[in-house]
């Protein structure tokens, strides 16, 4: 069986649909998350909308040759595919060292180790071992999930404990086949995490002490590999989620199921939603490919503008929104450009490999997960138009020889961030 996760995690990411509402005329409304957040804090998955936009502007147009700057590389980020959440002068993330998984807090300035946190046992794996998602961070406190499905919060300054909840023990969920991927979503004071199974596929806890609120017990599919995204349509504030037979929206209050699609997944479905002036658009690899779907005025009933859409067949690098148009890597493909009204395909590019991709000032920030080539390329439906190309260096000794760079590029304060397994980079891509 050939899966790839993506976590950041991914950007997959996977990860994701995360930075002040940059999408023109977009509807959601971010939930502030902050320790003590600024406008240029990365706070979660895909950044504070979970839209993977970066908030930076003035950054670099072009690369130098040989590429941006490399400001520091961290080499002890421990083995797996976690991305990372950048809150003021603190990088979240985690990493699995011996046969423990860890939350680590890095000093971006620096790129040294601040502390760290057990956050469950090792999550083995012949794709590669260790973690698989992206910490939230919101008001003083980390949330994160170990490839196992232990849930901790911790304090964001120095890694204490503050509560801990098993999606498997406590939730009654089922380990999905290549580990719990899902990076928590903060909507209010609530923690919303898919345990999935009998009890009911979504879970809103307590933030502050991880009392169970409710569970969507309409539905009781099992997890799959996306993360949640908060939006607020017309009036009606949703949580959309995706799994591998349909995609909801859920009332955060309630947990009671607004609305539900069908969704031919197989395999692993991975990929975060995106939201965008009443559509809402999902996409998965294997074959699958896209769909999307108009929410009606009241927020309760969808209208399908296209299904079994092969354009983009996106297995893990995640899919960014432009003004309209959708950027991402479609499985035996190449690089696309799709228009989110019609999903028709603008245009398709094949000189660049797999891999995952990430928005920030006009440009796209595109990972080969192969090679480790890093490109620069613009953000626009006239074509692929690359501004520079670099080799990340060096790469992961350690990795599974099946496994790829699979953590999501992230752009935030004129600072690129990059990961191979245990190596962190950081560049600086600050325009002078």
């Amino acid at each position: 069986m050939k899966f790839r996760p993506a976590f950041a995690p991914l950007v997959l990411v996977g990860a994701t649909l995360t930075a002040a509402l940059l999408c023109s005329g977009c509807e959601s409304k971010p939930t502030k998350n902050s320790a003590k957040s600024t406008a240029g804090d990365w706070p979660q998955w895909r950044g504070p909308d979970r839209s993977d936009r970066s908030p930076d502007h003035g950054l670099l147009a072009q690369w130098p040759v040989g590429g941006p700057k490399l400001h520091w590389l961290f080499k002890n980020a421990g083995l797996g595919y976690a991305g990372y959440s950048v809150v003021g002068d603190r990088l979240f993330t985690l990493g699995l060292r011996n046969d423990q998984e860890f939350l680590l807090a890095l000093d971006t300035r620096t790129g040294t180790e601040v502390w760290s946190a057990p956050a469950g046992a090792k999550y083995p794996n012949g794709w590669g071992d260790g973690p698989r998602m992206t910490p939230t961070v919101h008001d003083g406190l980390v949330y994160a999930i170990g490839g196992q499905g232990l849930l901790v919060c911790v304090q964001a300054k120095d890694g204490k404990p503050v509560w801990q909840k098993s999606l498997v023990q406590d939730l009654g969920g089922k380990l999905p086949g290549w580990g719990y991927t899902e990076s928590p979503l903060i909507v209010g004071d609530r923690v919303i995490v898919t345990p999935g199974g009998a009890q009911g596929t979504l879970a809103a806890l307590d933030r502050r002490t991880g009392a169970v609120l409710w569970r969507s017990a309409e539905l009781k599919d099992e997890a799959h590999y996306s993360s949640a995204i908060h939006i607020t349509h017309g009036s009606q504030s949703q949580i959309v989620q995706l799994v591998e037979k349909r995609f909801f929206g859920t009332d955060p209050a309630t947990g009671k199921v607004l609305w539900q699609v069908d969704f031919p997944g197989r395999v692993a479905v991975i990929p975060t939603p995106i939201y965008d002036q009443g559509i809402v658009y999902v996409t998965a690899g294997y074959g699958v490919g896209c769909k999307a779907v108009k929410l009606s005025a009241d927020g309760k009933t969808t209208e399908t503008l296209y299904e079994n859409n092969k354009v983009m067949k996106n297995h893990h690098g995640g899919v960014v929104l432009v003004e309209g148009y959708l950027y991402g890597h479609s499985d035996g493909y190449g690089w696309v450009c799709q228009e989110l009204a019609t999903g028709k395909e603008v245009w398709v590019h094949k000189g660049f490999g797999k891999g995952a991709t990430h928005f920030a000032d006009g440009l796209l920030y595109c990972v080969d997960e192969k090679s480790g080539d890093v490109a620069l390329v613009k953000a626009t439906p006239q074509g692929w138009n690359e501004q520079g190309r670099f080799k990340l260096d060096p790469l992961s000794a350690q990795r599974n020889k099946q496994g790829g760079i699979w953590p999501h590029p992230v752009v935030v304060g004129g600072k690129l961030y990059l990961r191979d397994q245990e190596n962190l980079f950081c560049f600086d891509v600050q325009g002078k």
